[in-house]
């Protein structure tokens, strides 16, 4: 278990389309890197769906091998849209801030955190406070960072709506224990930002974006989870996942 105190949500986004063979074979192959060992898959019936179902895979000898039973999980009020994450940029609708939709692609999965002083989870694990917030106003420098009011000031964070702390602002749970999904991670303003897996308030009650389950269902999630395995989210509609599955090598949903 590892502790930090200012975390930024920064991977590297791949984006473009491949127009030969040999291209989109190394493009194919780039989406999952042959390093990252674990996947969270989450399917839903369509874009606009606002539940959905999460399974877990790990490579065993090569091949993807299912960990347990899926569960149910609940996204954006407004469904889905393409995000900016390892996979190949999309045609169709893009996630932008305050659209209520989750994002769809594949994202590596950062930082666990929640209102605990520690967490089962083999994911490096920031216990929140109440000056943390996670920086959702467009134009602002910090943009879809998350900063400690302590360190960047008062002003930072004056108008972010994003409260890690949502126990003592909002008298809810919902971010007792999550983690940072890598939606973004150029920080492009206006793109969508503060992208987690949190707990959810009931099956029928979706997120302003994010992807929500149950306490029990987190915990597991958190458990088996392993940072050293480079884990991803990827996060479809049910026909995209089928369209996309060979392509970008994903494991087949039985």
């Amino acid at each position: 278990m590892k502790k930090i105190i200012i975390t930024l949500i920064t991977t590297a986004a791949l984006s473009g389309c491949a127009n030969s063979a040999s291209t989109s074979a190394a493009a194919s192959a780039a989406v999952i890197p042959q390093q990252s060992q674990q996947l969270v898959v989450v399917v839903a019936d369509d874009w606009q769906a606002i539940a959905a179902q999460l399974y877990r895979f790990e490579r065993v000898a090569g091949q993807w091998q299912q960990q347990g039973q899926g569960h149910s999980v609940v996204l954006g009020r407004t469904g889905l849209a393409w995000g900016i994450g390892l996979h190949p940029a999309q045609a169709g609708e893009q996630k932008q801030e305050g659209d209520g939709k989750a994002p769809a692609g594949i994202f590596e999965l950062g930082t666990a955190f929640g209102y605990l002083d520690s967490l089962k989870t083999s994911m490096t694990y920031q216990g929140m406070t109440a000056d943390d917030y996670c920086v959702d106003v467009k134009g602002s420098p910090f943009y879809n960072q998350l900063v400690n009011k302590s360190v960047v000031g008062e002003a930072a964070v004056k108008d972010s709506s994003e409260w890690m702390r949502r126990d003592i602002y909002s008298q809810d749970n919902l971010y007792k224990k999550g983690l940072v999904v890598k939606h973004n991670s150029q920080n492009v303003d206006g793109a969508g930002s503060c992208i987690f897996m949190h707990l959810w308030r009931a099956e029928n009650k979706p997120t302003a974006g994010c992807t929500a389950m149950t306490e029990q269902n987190m915990d597991t999630l958190l458990a088996w989870l392993d940072e050293q395995k480079k884990p991803l989210l990827v996060s479809l509609p049910s026909e995209q996942y089928q369209q996309k599955q060979l392509l970008w090598k994903l494991p087949a949903i039985k």
